[in-house]
């Protein structure tokens, strides 16, 4: 097993190491920020449709509007229902149903209206569907082109989590205490090397994709065992962990970066032992983590652990939009982030 780790650990091309940039996807269609986007872009292009036909301008507007909302609405609607299942086609082979389910839901729309006796006929059908056609395909260039250009800031993101997590000193305390203990309880060192591999495999590997919570707490629990070797009955670790959320999906290397932090500002510093404790919980729609650790502003290393913050700030953001945050807060002797994002199950 130990081997096994290591030649994935010293070859990057292993199958388990996925370095390649991710492809062209659909939007997520139940996110708030995406819905928000698309409602302020439509109708900021019927206000500048309504200001652009002549005639009065109020009155342009409430009837760009009343052509406009309902298939706006309805479309949002269909699409925040089919979102799974259009997710899991090509990308271009999604665009295309969305195109096709926003031109069904408008000549519904127009049909609607004709049996109302309010429909202008062919033309106006056309119209409508040429112009929900044009911004539906516009949105769809709009969020293409901003996932490619935050790819960069994702390459970015996991070069400043291994400059984070990587410390030296933590690369060396664990091998001398791995040193210490080849001979007198070789099957223990073992372990270790073995939890040293894995850790590292996993800091190679491409954090761009979301992992399953309990994956992140296996590979927090391999981290707490090698510093465990060092720092003995100092390091307690409280873990406090609703069953029902280990398969909810997480950004890689979510949990470690701030486990690390919490053991090298929280536990190092002091002389007395020192409790990290680790929540996680479903709160309906919501996946709640938070961890606190013992916290002396007198006492601290001098490097901050801004980085691995921001670095984590920045891919929940990219995940999951205006739906995900970070909260810090120093009270007393305890320091406490807590992070908050929607909850979503692995399949």
């Amino acid at each position: 097993m130990a081997t096994d780790a290591g030649s994935a650990l010293m070859n990057p091309d292993a199958s388990s190491i996925r370095q390649n940039a991710a492809g062209d996807a659909l939007p997520d269609f139940r996110n708030l920020g995406v819905i928000a986007r698309a409602l302020l872009a439509v109708n900021a292009f019927a206000l500048l449709a309504a200001s652009l036909r002549p005639g009065d301008i109020l009155g342009q507007v409430i009837l760009v509007a009343y052509a406009i909302e309902p298939v706006l609405f309805a479309s949002l609607a269909a699409l925040y229902i089919a979102r799974d299942a259009l997710a899991r086609l090509p990308y271009a082979a999604g665009v295309a149903c969305t195109l096709a389910l926003v031109a069904a839901l408008t000549a519904a729309m127009h049909f609607l209206d004709a049996v109302r006796g309010q429909s202008a006929g062919a033309g106006d059908l056309a119209w409508r569907i040429a112009y929900a056609l044009a911004l539906t395909g516009t949105l769809a260039g709009y969020f293409r082109l901003r996932n490619r250009a935050f790819s960069p800031a994702l390459a970015e993101a996991q070069l400043q989590a291994l400059q984070a997590r990587i410390r030296p000193h933590f690369l060396f305390n664990s091998l001398t205490a791995v040193l210490s203990l080849i001979r007198r309880d070789p099957v223990r060192a073992e372990s270790a090397l073995e939890d040293l591999a894995e850790l590292f495999r996993n800091l190679m590997a491409d954090n761009r994709n979301l992992t399953t919570l309990a994956a992140e707490i296996a590979l927090c629990r391999q981290y707490l065992n090698l510093e465990q070797l060092r720092l003995g009955e100092r390091l307690q670790v409280d873990w406090r962990l609703d069953p029902q959320v280990e398969q909810a999906l997480v950004p890689a290397m979510l949990l470690q970066p701030l486990v690390e932090n919490a053991v090298y500002h929280g536990i190092e510093p002091g002389l007395a032992p020192g409790r990290i404790e680790i929540e996680a919980r479903r709160d309906g729609e919501q996946l709640r983590l938070k961890l606190t650790n013992p916290y002396s502003p007198e006492h601290q290393h001098r490097q901050g652990n801004r980085m691995a913050l921001a670095n984590i700030r920045e891919r929940l953001r990219l995940h999951f939009d205006v739906e995900a945050s970070l909260d810090t807060l120093a009270a007393g002797e305890r320091y406490q982030i807590s992070i908050v994002m929607p909850y979503r199950r692995a399949p």
